[in-house]
C-alpha cells in the first residue's frame, strides 16, 4: 500500500475504537492550556521529567502485553496451518493407499465439516448450514447432539479409518501414518480451544488502562510550561499511540473473533475446503467469504 494512503487507512485501523477517547483528552488539553495549567486558583507545577519516567513504564507494560497477544494470534494462525496440511496429507492419502479410491470422498467431507465445525466452535455461531453440506442427515444429527463438533466430526473420520481398515481397503502398514494425521488434527483443536478459554490475566488489562488514562490526563500539565498551545497537538498525538497499542492488544488477543485484525477464519476454512474438494475434481461447496486477501503457507 502507498505510504500516503497509508497514512489515512480507516479498514482494520483501531482509530474508530479510539475516537472518543483521543476527543476527550485533546479538549482537556485545550482546556488546560486555555487556563494555563491553573485549577481553582492552583498552579499545578508539573514538568517533563516524571512523563518520561513514567511514559518507559507503560511502554514497558504495553510491550508485554501486545507481545504476549500477538504470540496468541500466531500460535491460532500455525495451529490453523496445521489443520490445512494435515487435511491435503490425509485426503491425498486416502486417495493413494486406498484400495477403492471413492471411498476418500466420505473422508474429504467429514474434513470439511471439521474445518467449518472449529471455526464455528470458537466463534460460537450455529454451524448446522455448513455441515449439512458436507453430511448426510444422520451424522449431522449425531454433531447436532455433540457438545463439542469438532470433536466428533474427527470422530467419524476415525469411524472411515477403522471401515476401511476392517473391509480390507487399506492396508494394517499404513495406518499409522494416517493416525497420526488424526492426532495432529486432534492437537491443533485442542491448542485453539486452549487459546480460546484462557484469555490474558484481567489484571494486565485494568493495569495498562487506568495507567494510560492517567498519564494522558496528566501530561497537559507538565508540557504546558515548555510547549505552550501546541500542547493540544501534542497530547493527541502521544494519546494515540497509547491508547491505539491497547486497542490492538484487547484486540487480537483472542484471534478468533470477528473484528478486522481476527483470524480470517472463515477465508481459511474455506481454503481447506477448496483444496481438499479439489484433489476429488469437485467445487466448493460453501460461498467465498467476502473478506480480505488471506495468504495461507
Amino acid at each position: 500500500m502507498h505510504w500516503l494512503r497509508m497514512l489515512f487507512v480507516w479498514r482494520g485501523s483501531v482509530l474508530p475504537k479510539i475516537v472518543p477517547q483521543l476527543i476527550a483528552t485533546t479538549l482537556f488539553a485545550l482546556a488546560v492550556t486555555f487556563v494555563h495549567g491553573t485549577v481553582l486558583d492552583w498552579k499545578v507545577s508539573l514538568n517533563f521529567v516524571p512523563f518520561s519516567l513514567i511514559g518507559l513504564t507503560l511502554a514497558i507494560f504495553l510491550g508485554f502485553r501486545n507481545s504476549t497477544s500477538y504470540a496468541r494470534y500466531w500460535e491460532a494462525r500455525t495451529l490453523w496451518g496445521s489443520v490445512l496440511i494435515e487435511s491435503r496429507s490425509l485426503t491425498r492419502q486416502a486417495l493413494t493407499l486406498c484400495c477403492d479410491p471413492a471411498q476418500a470422498k466420505t473422508l474429504a467431507l467429514r474434513l470439511c465439516a471439521f474445518a467449518h465445525a472449529l471455526k464455528h466452535q470458537l466463534r460460537g455461531s450455529d454451524g448446522a448450514a455448513d455441515m449439512a453440506r458436507f453430511l448426510p442427515p444422520a451424522e449431522c444429527e449425531r454433531l447436532a447432539q455433540a457438545r463439542f463438533k469438532p470433536a466428533m466430526a474427527l470422530l467419524l473420520a476415525g469411524e472411515w479409518l477403522r471401515d476401511r481398515v476392517q473391509a480390507g481397503e487399506v492396508q494394517p502398514p499404513v495406518v499409522p501414518a494416517l493416525e497420526a494425521s488424526l492426532s495432529h488434527l486432534s492437537g491443533a483443536l485442542g491448542g485453539c480451544e486452549r487459546i480460546a478459554s484462557t484469555p490474558i490475566p484481567f489484571t494486565y488489562a485494568v493495569i495498562i488502562h487506568r495507567c494510560i488514562y492517567l498519564y494522558c490526563f496528566w501530561l497537559p500539565f507538565g508540557l504546558l510550561d515548555a510547549i505552550g498551545w501546541m500542547t493540544p497537538v501534542i497530547v493527541c498525538f502521544l494519546a494515540y499511540t497509547f491508547f491505539a497499542l491497547e486497542a490492538l492488544g484487547a484486540e487480537i488477543e483472542n484471534p478468533f473473533g470477528n473484528e478486522p485484525n481476527d483470524l480470517a477464519l472463515g477465508a481459511i476454512a474455506h481454503v481447506i475446503e477448496s483444496s481438499v474438494l479439489d484433489m476429488l475434481g469437485e467445487a466448493p461447496r460453501t460461498e467465498t467469504p467476502l473478506v480480505r486477501d488471506y495468504i495461507l503457507d
